[in-house]
């Protein structure tokens, strides 16, 4: 909990901040444009952001689906919350499969079974990034429609190459038993020989029984196809969905009719969220505002511009970790009543 703590107070002083920086040249108008934002359409955006989670608790829970039958929706949909909030508040969302693994130990999954299903997702998930990377530079490269960002299109394409190689890195993984008990045996053999593993058969034996048991789970998860296609699919919505809900945004301050398509808006993001991987501070703050500014700078200018990103980085980043951090409170005074 203080970790927690630590980082909140860390969070809240980056945000007032970046809320400084953004509002300092152009305070009334920015905050003209947000009086004046069309309250139906930010509706939508708020709706566009809540489907696009309502789509990636289908996407895990089709992964927990191949382990078992007694998971809800229900129990997913708060996952991902809670995910979001503690991906929040973590330097390089770090802190949102640890709590995973957690939670799902505390439904009643085995360890190895619980690190099954949040490896599955990830790869997955990945799977859907990817994808989603490839089109946008595929657009990109046809329309050209950022001119004046050389610089973060350079950090796209490595940020793109990064995530392909951790996906192909965790298939690797997941699938390839030799190559595990090869790496375990040796880095156990290397640690007994610093004299930091005292028995080093046991220890082996022990990593062994567990690298057997992830295999057999990711097998089990092979055979599934259809549910691994399902989940596939229900990520790439919520990549949509997620990307798209920038749109509705900017169309809350000028109306329909304005510079930033779905099209420009759904890349503009892809490349954004990329880049906050870059970013060693909780919810990449400072990085996701500047590439905001940057991508979206290339269709709309000055307080429009500015008021947009404010809305934009509420709706996908502090409401999000609102309702996680409202989930995670609630669902731990359930446990102590129990």
């Amino acid at each position: 909990m203080k970790g927690i703590k630590k980082n909140s107070i860390l969070l809240l002083v980056i945000t007032i901040i970046i809320v400084g920086f953004v509002l300092k040249d152009d305070f009334n108008a920015i905050i003209d444009a947000l009086l004046k934002a069309n309250i139906a359409i930010l509706i939508l955006a708020f709706l566009c952001q809540v489907v696009a989670i309502m789509f990636e608790a289908l996407a895990y829970k089709k992964v927990v689906d191949s382990y078992t039958e007694n998971y809800s929706y229900k129990s997913a949909l708060k996952m991902q919350f809670i995910t979001k909030f503690f991906n929040g508040i973590t330097p390089f969302s770090t802190g949102g499969q640890p709590m995973q693994i957690y939670l799902l130990k505390k439904e009643g999954f085995r360890l190895t079974k619980a690190t099954n299903i949040i490896m599955q997702n990830f790869i997955l998930y990945q799977a859907a990034l990817v994808t989603y990377g490839i089109l946008a530079l595929l657009i990109n490269w046809k329309w050209n429609l950022f001119k004046e960002v050389t610089l973060l299109k350079n950090l796209i394409a490595l940020g793109f190459l990064m995530n392909t190689l951790v996906m192909v890195g965790l298939i690797i993984i997941s699938f390839s038993s030799k190559l595990n008990h090869l790496i375990i045996d040796k880095t156990i053999t290397l640690l007994a020989k610093l004299k930091i593993v005292k028995d080093k058969e046991k220890k082996q034996a022990e990593w062994s029984e567990r690298i057997d048991d992830f295999h057999e789970g990711t097998t089990y998860l092979k055979k599934h196809k259809m549910l691994c296609l399902q989940s596939y699919f229900y990520n790439l919505v919520y990549l949509t969905l997620n990307y798209l809900m920038s749109f509705f945004v900017v169309a809350s301050l000028i109306g329909w009719q304005n510079p930033v398509t779905p099209v420009n808006a759904i890349c503009s993001s892809a490349y954004i969220l990329i880049i906050g991987a870059f970013v060693p501070i909780p919810g990449a703050s400072g990085g996701i505002e500047y590439g905001y500014l940057r991508f979206f700078g290339s269709f709309i200018k000055g307080s429009i511009l500015k008021a947009s990103l404010l809305i934009w980085r509420f709706i996908s980043y502090y409401f999000l970790m609102i309702v996680g951090a409202v989930i995670f409170n609630i669902k731990g005074s359930e446990k102590e009543c129990e």
